[in-house]
């Protein structure tokens, strides 16, 4: 098998293929292009699109070419899989300032200084915005059937619930196979990667290649990624753990991390790190703990760079086990007049968007779950007073994962 076939299925990425024998052929024989598409919904990804970029990072360890597709044009449209209901039409300002913010996060994960390697990126909308609707149904549209568009599970799972597809959203997967169609005509693209629930527009975009212009090309898909709780990757309790530091800062990244069920540990070790098989092998028995700060370490270093991780690690070790305020800990400031409002304890997490439900707060009082500085609080109605504040600060905790200082200002 080919060697990065081989990576790609030792480190569990691999779901289904096209023409795996003749791909892993081609790939022994020459280097070449293969794309993925980030659809352009919000400023930033987050960790639910990592798979992606470690299949990106992978291509260019084993000499081929990743092509960036930002869907500046089907982001307009929306793509239905895994979706319920219609999203929400973005204004065309808001799709450009998307895709300005997500090349910018995938950089720091790509390498641009070998020009054989060296990422392409590129907007669907540039082709897309001038298509002619006649000549597009004649030339491309006649390659697809309704039956089989109807036997696909993003569109079959909405008409089954009775829940409405637009006629917009329907031809989604159209434009996606137009997407792989432009790419290998335009940059010799001989490979799409995506997720598993974009196997069916995958496939339309192989079949569609094949119909025009008689070209042999193939596509590969990961799969999706559930925690060992079964949540949704990418999401938490608080939000989603996103890839920017505006959103997210490197310590919370790190500690979304190193705070990972330890079922998931060495799985992840593979998933989103740059560390071998055979190293994740023989250091797999090592104390569960260590191998979580592994983890935190080299995905922060990876997106943040090797400094910001040194610093979460060392303001996890002042938070954790010297118990002190930890210097680089998220922040708040709220203004000293505020406290004249008989501020209580609830109000002030509230404020910290530590947690958000007053219930919740109200539980984890009862159950010890919350302190200021180190101390435990056991009153709901605790008044938050200038006393509280040392320099003008406090730390505020949650559990014993989640905490923050309060500045006084």
């Amino acid at each position: 098998m080919n060697n990065f076939l081989k990576e790609f299925r030792d480190r569990g990425f691999f779901y289904q293929c096209t023409g795996e024998e003749n791909l892993s052929q081609l790939l022994d024989k020459e280097k070449i292009n293969a794309y993925i598409g980030f659809d352009c919904t919000a400023e930033s990804l987050h960790v639910g699109s990592l798979l992606q970029i470690m299949c990106l990072r992978l291509l260019q360890k084993h000499g081929h070419r990743p092509i960036v597709l930002l869907g500046g044009g089907t982001t307009r449209i929306g793509d239905p899989s895994g979706k319920d209901k219609t999203r929400t039409i973005l204004s065309e300002d808001e799709i450009e300032k998307n895709i300005d913010n997500i090349e910018r996060i995938l950089k720091n994960f790509l390498d641009d200084k070998d020009p054989n390697t060296k990422p392409i990126f590129v907007n669907n909308y540039s082709w897309l915005k001038n298509l002619n609707y006649i000549s597009f149904l004649r030339d491309i549209g006649k390659h697809f059937t309704i039956n089989k568009m109807l036997s696909f599970d993003s569109v079959k799972t909405r008409l089954e619930r009775e829940q409405s597809l637009s006629y917009m959203e329907f031809n989604y997967m159209i434009l996606q196979a137009y997407d792989f169609l432009e790419l290998n005509k335009k940059e010799n693209c001989m490979l799409q990667i995506g997720g598993s629930d974009q196997w069916g527009n995958i496939v339309n975009g192989v079949e569609l290649i094949k119909r025009y212009s008689n070209n042999h090309v193939y596509g590969l898909t990961t799969p999706l990624i559930t925690l060992a709780s079964g949540a949704k990757m990418g999401k938490t309790e608080s939000g989603a753990v996103w890839l920017d530091k505006r959103f997210l800062s490197p310590y919370d990244y790190w500690q979304f991390w190193r705070n990972i069920d330890d079922r998931d540990v060495l799985k992840f070790l593979k998933f989103f790190t740059d560390i071998s098989i055979g190293e994740i092998e023989k250091i797999k028995d090592k104390d569960i703990n260590e191998l979580k700060i592994l983890l935190a370490n080299e995905t922060t270093t990876m997106l943040h760079g090797e400094e910001e991780a040194k610093i979460s690690q060392e303001t996890a070790k002042q938070t954790f086990e010297d118990n002190s305020l930890g210097d680089n800990l998220p922040s708040i400031e709220i203004q000293e007049k505020i406290l004249d409002d008989q501020v209580n304890i609830i109000d002030l997490i509230v404020m910290s968007k530590l947690e958000t439900s007053k219930s919740e707060i109200r539980r984890l009082i009862k159950g010890n779950g919350i302190k200021i500085n180190g101390q435990t609080i056991s009153d709901e109605k605790l008044l938050i007073t200038k006393s509280l504040f040392k320099d003008n600060l406090i730390k505020l905790s949650l559990g014993k994962k989640k905490h923050i200082k309060v500045e006084l200002i």
